[in-house]
């Protein structure tokens, strides 16, 4: 029997193409490196054709004719709304060069001022998720537990956590569906969510994964979809962030490392170097399954 292969994002064919929206969004999501180089670019691109036009036509004294460096460094003065004199149109063909420059210069500075502010303005937050979900007893009880946390230093509030169970399922008339589980956390609220917030999952008989194994998870492709949303105290922004857990990423008979201690002065101490680790638990008769495959702690 082939065995199945892990599910990886969908492919998406005969969807509507939005090349300038598509264009916008890109944009927003691209690095500041990225975005700088593209404007950089773009406004030495048209000037370059610019200068193109300003060599076929002449027409501007001080250039030499047939010399692209000063039709570029003129074409640049006129887009850059310089003028230093020494180089300036005299015919007809060179002044409505110069025209259509200014149009397009006044257009492209807009676009690129409103990419740069947009950026400026836009939240983005920087929620951070453990890199294993855990399976362990708790209270006696299997308990699904990871852990989200804030990198910077404001504090999100009102943050609201959902996950989604995702598992194949085939249906009585024999179609594969892929379903989706909302499951119940122990606290699916933080009022302030800064550092370090774990959410729990505690798998009872009302559980999507009540009765589940490694093996039965694997085979049914399960995975974790979990989604983030608050506002930032800084900014009173929105912000939210998404995380999906696959099998390869969920430890069974694992918990998440302590990360919270109190220093002999009675001061609590939040140790984020440990937010990514995790401890092994001890196979239980209600939970008799082993650590699984994962980095142990550091």
């Amino acid at each position: 029997m082939t065995p199945k292969r892990e599910r990886t994002d969908v492919v998406v064919v005969g969807a509507g193409s939005h090349p300038l929206r598509d264009a916008y969004h890109l944009m927003l999501k691209a690095s500041w490196a990225s975005i700088l180089a593209a404007i950089a670019a773009g406004f030495l691109a048209l000037n370059a054709l610019f200068a193109l036009g300003f060599m076929a036509t002449g027409g501007v004294a001080g250039a030499r004719a047939g010399s692209f460096r000063d039709a570029f460094f003129f074409s640049v003065q006129t887009m850059g709304t310089i003028g230093y004199g020494a180089m300036y149109p005299v015919s007809t063909a060179a002044n409505d060069l110069v025209v259509a420059e200014s149009v397009v210069g006044l257009i492209v500075t807009a676009l690129a001022t409103g990419i740069v502010f947009s950026r400026f303005s836009r939240t983005t937050g920087e929620l951070l998720f453990s890199r294993h979900a855990c399976i362990a007893p708790m209270d006696g009880v299997p308990t699904l537990a990871f852990r989200i946390g804030n990198d910077r230093a404001s504090t999100i509030f009102e943050a609201r956590v959902a996950v989604t169970v995702i598992r194949t399922e085939t249906t009585i008339e024999g179609h594969v569906f892929y379903r989706l589980y909302d499951v119940d956390l122990v606290r699916s609220q933080s009022q302030a969510l800064a550092r370090s917030f774990t959410v729990m999952h505690r798998i009872s008989e009302k559980s999507p994964l009540f009765g589940a194994t490694p093996e039965t998870c694997t085979r049914d492709e399960v995975e974790l979809a979990v989604s983030v949303v608050g506002t930032d105290d800084t900014s009173l922004q929105p912000v939210h962030a998404r995380r999906r857990y696959r099998m390869k990423d969920i430890l069974w008979g694992a918990r998440l490392a302590d990360v919270l201690s109190e220093l002999p002065d009675g001061r609590l101490q939040l140790d984020l170097r440990k937010f990514h680790d995790t401890v092994p638990t001890q196979p239980t008769a209600a939970f008799p399954y082993p650590r699984g495959p994962g980095p142990q702690e550091t």
